[in-house]
């Protein structure tokens, strides 16, 4: 998932920003509603944690500015106002999810895994496509029954491809997935683990899904053989 996390008190950012991380999560961070405004506007964000008492724009003000501009991520407000009244508004202005403070971080990704699933269509953790089977609770890859080890950025890439299975994901919007920095996004590395990817998804037969549409992208196929 990419995460971005819109929380004026630092403490608390950063803690859930390091508990997402150490999952293999890619996060941004916004320390009020100006900056959050633009990162939701800009960033190809998949979920939003906002609180609601935030400087420079209530939580409130913003959710209903990315539902006025058509950014429809999902949002869960995690918030120390734990009135039913303010859940209520909460969700009336575009939030999907309301969780109070303080928060089990288990209960928190839990959540948020759940929100993104439902965005996708998907009903399960597990994304069963073929004879690819990915589990995004456990980030754990089986191919025809059979394990496979995958690297964070390897998890990263399939779970975005498996995620938005027959469409084209180009090079741009796979990196913006994978790294929150501009300054690490290289297309090359983005082909080296999309080598690496086919090789870990063949299966005995040796087909594998991903295909290459020549400067477009790449697409998952669970029902063909990837063009390699």
């Amino acid at each position: 998932m990419r995460v971005l996390i819109v929380e004026d008190e630092p403490t608390l950012r950063q803690a859930l920003a390091r508990s997402l991380r150490a999952l293999g999560h890619v996060v941004d961070e916004a320390a009020d509603g100006l900056e959050g405004s633009y990162m939701g506007e800009e960033f190809p964000v998949e979920v939003a944690v906002v609180d609601l008492g935030l400087p420079r724009g209530d939580g409130m003000e913003l959710i209903r500015h990315w539902r006025a501009r058509g950014r429809h991520f999902p949002v869960l407000v995690l918030t120390a106002r734990d009135r039913w009244e303010q859940k209520v508004l909460a969700l009336e202005a575009g939030a999907d999810d309301y969780l109070t403070k303080p928060a089990q971080i288990e209960e928190l990704v839990a959540r948020l895994r759940a929100l993104v699933r439902r965005s996708h269509g998907w009903s399960s953790d597990v994304l069963s496509l073929g004879d690819w089977r990915l589990d995004t609770a456990a980030q754990r890859l089986t191919v025809e029954g059979r394990p496979v080890e995958l690297t964070a950025y390897e998890y990263r890439l399939l779970e975005v491809l498996m995620r938005e299975a027959g469409c084209v994901l180009g090079k741009t919007r796979l990196t913006e997935r994978l790294y929150p920095d501009e300054d690490e996004r290289d297309s090359n590395v983005l082909e080296v683990l999309v080598a690496r990817l086919r090789r870990k998804l063949a299966t005995a037969d040796g087909r594998q899904p991903i295909r290459t549409l020549r400067g477009r992208g790449y697409l998952f196929d669970a029902g063909r053989g990837g063009d390699g």
